[in-house]
């Protein structure tokens, strides 16, 4: 249906019915555009336009939303002079209640079910999320749609109005992530994760309780914790956080963790793909926590507010049984033991976790196909006679803004006799988030060591002068050209102890202060001249031979190093 005065004049599309979209605030628009693309498609007998609500407090950003895809925008004062055949939102707070509108309105929901206390936007207490206001229940005209049927008795408890006022539809959401399992290994790929890396995903509802709201410094703490050769950490916001702040304000709150290789996560789409992708969440009360229990991803809790998870609901046992992540003890011990635990078959509590999951969604699989019913049978016509709306997996998820590539870190390393000769254990961590870390690390006269490692074109110029070690990022078109880099680079930054630069072709050049050059070749990430620079630095350090055959150890991979001095070095 065009937008605009006499629209009838302009139509390409004859439709018989019209649908009115209610779009209010970013994640109620997100759920019904997911919906009705699948609900809808194919039947030009429907007139399908988004009216878009503006008196949310979140409505940051839903008209920048319907505008990317591509969807025909109602301005509200104009709601209010059509006549549509049906109304659908996932926002219960739209004013529906118009007397000359007589359609009926589908609410459907934008999280898990009726299981969280908001603020009243209608008053100053709180109110149950979901639920539409009496007056409009009491018309006759709306129906809740509901994923279990154990929603509608609680409805009726706690608002008699809605009964006889629902409608079982399943849980599309949970129909998608449960079809994108397959394609995991194409979403890792798709986030940048490496097969023998764990990706640590954060998930964070909005209010004081929620993940963020208690614990802002969690995602960089977490990476000033793990070892970035090992993990991963991606985080999704609700998107009343950044509507209600601003992006800026989040990026600002966040800049040390993302400094550090943070994936930020868009709230309108990835995060589904993000929790196939993941091998732990973190999460809170949210609606994303639950997905990730019924999903069976290991899972501990960040924050849990008693006061906004409604009692006796699978939420609220979910907060009950969750193993809770401690904020005031180190945190990769806990995460370490978590991943662990998820992987012993005598591991109870992840198998009560899931089957709670499982058992808040009915007719698994069906969602799409319920609602298409039920907006037909609204629409008084018949449903189309082709296949059912199609079943599709999540779209891979697409990063914000491109992840900063991490260019200084403190290097741990350690050198152990092994039965073949040294092994050198190297360990990597951000250091973006270095303030972050509980607890402090320091360096040992026997080891383990620790240097600060930056590349020579670090943007935070106080870590690359700081540094003991420092590298050429892009490889070296010769040795020659190696050892000169190397000589300057000495010569600029008094405090370097160590440069390392790749040659294309031919290993890495490691130039120490004192004169010598070493050669060291490995392949793969260990070919990367700040992990072979850690190396020499453990050797030079424990008083070991710069030449041979040694192992290196980075993370859970393993693989020899060969040493050898250089016959002309930087000094020469």
């Amino acid at each position: 249906m065009p937008v605009g005065e006499d629209p009838e004049r302009w139509l390409t599309f004859a439709g018989e019915r019209i649908v009115v979209a209610v779009a209010r605030t970013v994640t109620s628009t997100v759920r019904v555009l997911d919906v009705l693309r699948p609900v809808l498609r194919d039947d030009p007998r429907v007139s399908l336009v988004f009216a878009y609500d503006p008196t949310s407090a979140f409505n940051d950003g839903v008209h920048a939303l319907l505008t990317s895809a591509g969807a025909r925008i109602l301005p509200w004062h104009q709601f209010a002079r059509i006549t549509p055949d049906l109304i659908i939102t996932a926002s219960e707070n739209a004013d529906l209640t118009a007397s000359h509108h007589t359609a009926p309105v589908l609410v459907l929901p934008h999280g898990v079910g009726f299981h969280k206390v908001v603020p009243d936007s209608r008053g100053d207490g709180d109110r149950l999320a979901g639920v539409v206001p009496d007056d409009l229940l009491r018309s006759g005209r709306a129906r809740l749609a509901l994923s279990h049927p154990d929603q509608a008795a609680q409805l009726a408890a706690a608002h008699p109005s809605t009964a006889g006022h629902t409608l079982l539809v399943g849980d599309p959401c949970y129909d998608a992530l449960r079809d994108g399992r397959d394609l995991r290994a194409t979403y890792r790929r798709a986030l940048g994760v490496p097969d023998d890396s764990r990706l640590v995903m954060l998930s964070s509802t909005w209010r004081a309780g929620s993940l963020l709201g208690r614990d802002p410094a969690l995602p960089a703490r977490l990476l000033a914790e793990l070892p970035l050769d090992d993990y991963a950490v991606a985080l999704v916001t609700h998107p009343n956080i950044p509507s209600a702040h601003g992006h800026h304000a989040v990026r600002s709150l966040l800049d040390s963790a993302h400094g550090a290789g943070l994936l930020t996560i868009a709230p309108t789409a990835g995060w589904q793909a993000t929790l196939i992708a993941a091998d732990l969440l973190i999460g809170d009360h949210g609606s994303v926590t639950f997905y990730g229990a019924a999903l069976g991803t290991p899972l501990l809790l960040g924050a849990f507010s008693k006061d906004e998870a409604v009692a006796g609901t699978p939420m609220a046992e979910l907060g009950r049984i969750a193993p809770r992540l401690a904020a005031d003890a180190p945190l990769r011990p806990q995460i370490e033991q978590a991943l662990h635990a998820a992987h012993s078959a005598g591991d109870d509590t992840a198998a009560r976790l899931r089957k709670l999951g499982e058992s808040a969604f009915a007719a698994p699989g069906r969602a799409l196909a319920l609602i298409r019913s039920a907006v037909y049978d609204f629409l008084d016509l018949p449903e189309p006679t082709g296949p059912p709306p199609p079943r599709r997996a999540p779209e891979p998820p697409v990063p914000q803004g491109q992840p900063a590539k991490v260019t200084a870190a403190y290097v741990t390393t350690s050198v152990d006799e092994g039965p073949d000769g040294p092994r050198v254990s190297v360990e990597r961590t951000p250091a973006a988030v270095d303030s972050f870390a509980v607890p402090e690390r320091s360096d040992a006269p026997d080891g383990p060591f620790r240097h600060l490692s930056s590349a020579d074109d670090e943007w935070d110029r106080q870590l690359a002068e700081s540094a003991s070690v420092l590298v050429r990022r892009d490889p070296a078109p010769t040795a020659v050209a190696a050892d000169r880099w190397i000589q300057d680079t000495f010569a600029r930054y008094s405090g370097c102890l160590l440069a390392a630069a790749t040659v294309a072709g031919r290993g890495c050049r490691i130039g120490l202060r004192d004169g010598r050059t070493v050669e060291v070749c490995a392949t793969g990430l260990m070919a990367d001249p700040a992990v072979l620079a850690g190396v020499v630095y453990a050797l030079v350090r424990s008083r070991r031979p710069l030449a041979g055959i040694v192992t290196l150890a980075l993370g859970n991979r393993t693989e020899d190093a060969a040493l050898s001095v250089a016959r002309h070095g930087h000094g020469a």
